[in-house]
């Protein structure tokens, strides 16, 4: 199924969006003890008819024997509102992320074998597309940059009891050691955690690191906005 949406997502026009999750055994798209894929698709019909939307959904509808099917025309605020209940205060987070260039088969088996041995129901492994525009400015165009990525890969740790913090925080530094090696070496700095420091915020600006800590040495040379990913004013 993977490779059925690697192909689709890489012949696909720009109004269609679709996202992929491989979830823990236990989640909500897993039957018989072993975990599914879902999708979740968005098709912006600014410019298209809605019979037009629905071909380019079709490989999905029509590939092998679906679980579920939620695949419907919705609102903006809907759409974006879709997964705010998979994500409730108080449960417990750990995610980890990399920009990749493409989606080659040694790095979809990697992520086949660790969703295998996700821990909670409520983790997953999913691919964001995020090529197209991205790809086609300069690498100094805006603050970050990466422009070579193609995807995003989330690793989503989450789970409920405190007690489990360290089986599952593992799991996901493992998941993400593997896959490493199909990276950009670009970081998602949305993903960053604490621990991860100003090694990992240069990695994520790149050659604009310098640029932004002299922006911030002219407007903010007191760092008075540092609880972003913070880049402090260059001396």
């Amino acid at each position: 199924m993977l490779e059925m949406y690697r192909t689709l997502t890489e012949q696909a026009p720009s109004e269609l969006t679709a996202c992929c999750a491989a979830p823990g055994p236990s989640g909500a798209m897993a039957r018989q003890g072993s975990p599914r894929q879902a999708h979740r698709c968005v098709v912006h019909l600014s410019q298209r008819k809605l019979t037009e939307g629905e071909k380019l959904v079709a490989p999905i509808n029509s590939f092998g024997s679906p679980v579920g099917d939620i695949i419907q025309r919705r609102t903006y605020v809907s759409q974006q509102s879709l997964l705010d209940a998979t994500q409730p205060k108080g449960r417990r987070y750990y995610w980890k992320s990399e920009y990749l260039p493409g989606l080659e088969p040694e790095l979809l088996a990697t992520i086949m074998r660790h969703a295998e041995a996700i821990l909670s129901p409520h983790s997953a492994i999913i691919l964001f597309p995020i090529g197209g525009a991205l790809n086609r400015l300069p690498e100094d165009h805006s603050a970050v940059g990466n422009r070579d990525s193609a995807w995003v890969l989330n690793i989503t740790g989450s789970w409920e009891k405190a007690d489990d913090d360290a089986a599952n925080i593992e799991w996901a530094r493992a998941a993400w050691r593997e896959v490493r090696r199909f990276s950009t070496g670009g970081t998602y700095v949305n993903f960053l955690t604490e621990e991860e420091g100003d090694e990992r915020i240069r990695a994520a600006y790149g050659n604009n690191y310098q640029r932004l800590a002299e922006i911030k040495a002219k407007w903010d040379p007191g760092n008075l906005f540092c609880m972003n990913k913070n880049i402090p004013p260059k001396p």
